[in-house]
């Protein structure tokens, strides 16, 4: 309860953002066990499910590092636009999934076209304002906090962007398979491909380093040096399995 007070208290915009998202995940959940839509041959509800889970734990984390900067009108303004784009963004993944339509990659038709060129935008706009906290970061001067933690915020922020970013790999083919078609059978829940090349995998692994590295630095690893080759090891992790995929090879090959 401590721990929510706190979050609360950080940046009530990113907060109450955040909770709407875990509901939206229930929901989302609740719906994929009660109704039969499919979209590509899976649960049209997963997707929304993964990304409303992601934004959230994506407001939570970002309302507590930016709590650490010194407080300003464009921090104040990164967080309204966190909100905005990605409010866009759940809204039209969840609302596609309820018609059994593609979000991402359809363009069936010029309005289809148009939002998912929004989509494709308001990401872009959170990536750069991630960015720019990093940037922030890497130029504020933070005594309160130990070396480490802050290294490993610096790390998480920009694996964050890098791997944000690649997503336009998977736009430019419209299509988040390499070396096969999307759709059918991949991994339980998370429907990463069995057969061919995902780049989904590293946009996970790398995005996900903004809350991996800090906690890891904070808990466990507690020295500025250990966090620093930490942080080098999961990223050469992300480019790996990046690599992996462009190659038009699979995460798990064994896995069939």
């Amino acid at each position: 309860m401590d721990f929510i007070i706190e979050l609360k208290h950080r940046n009530e915009w990113l907060f109450y953002f955040g909770v709407a998202n875990l509901i939206l995940t229930a929901l989302f959940a609740a719906l994929s066990f009660i109704t039969n839509i499919q979209v590509a041959g899976v649960n049209a509800w997963h997707k929304p499910i993964k990304f409303a889970l992601s934004i959230g734990v994506y407001a939570f984390t970002m309302g507590w590092l930016m709590y650490y900067l010194p407080q300003s009108r464009s921090t104040t303004v990164c967080s309204g636009l966190i909100v905005v784009m990605l409010t866009f963004e759940i809204v039209y993944i969840g609302l596609q999934a309820g018609r059994g339509q593609l979000s991402h990659f359809n363009i069936s038709s010029p309005l289809y076209s148009h939002l998912y060129m929004g989509m494709a935008i308001a990401a872009t706009i959170v990536s750069l304002i991630t960015l720019y906290i990093g940037v922030l970061f890497f130029q504020s001067d933070l005594p309160h906090l130990s070396k480490h933690y802050v290294w490993a915020i610096r790390f998480g922020l920009l694996l964050f962007v890098i791997f944000s970013l690649e997503g336009f790999v998977m736009g430019a083919n419209l299509s988040h398979t390499i070396g096969g078609p999307d759709g059918g059978k991949g991994l339980y829940f998370l429907n990463w491909s069995r057969k061919f090349g995902d780049p989904r995998v590293a946009h996970f692994i790398g995005m996900h380093a903004l809350q991996v590295l800090p906690i890891l630095a904070y808990y466990v690893l507690k020295n500025t040096r250990l966090t620093i080759v930490v942080a080098i090891l999961y990223t050469l992790l992300a480019l790996y399995v990046l690599i992996q995929a462009l190659q038009a090879k699979p995460f798990l090959k064994f896995i069939n």
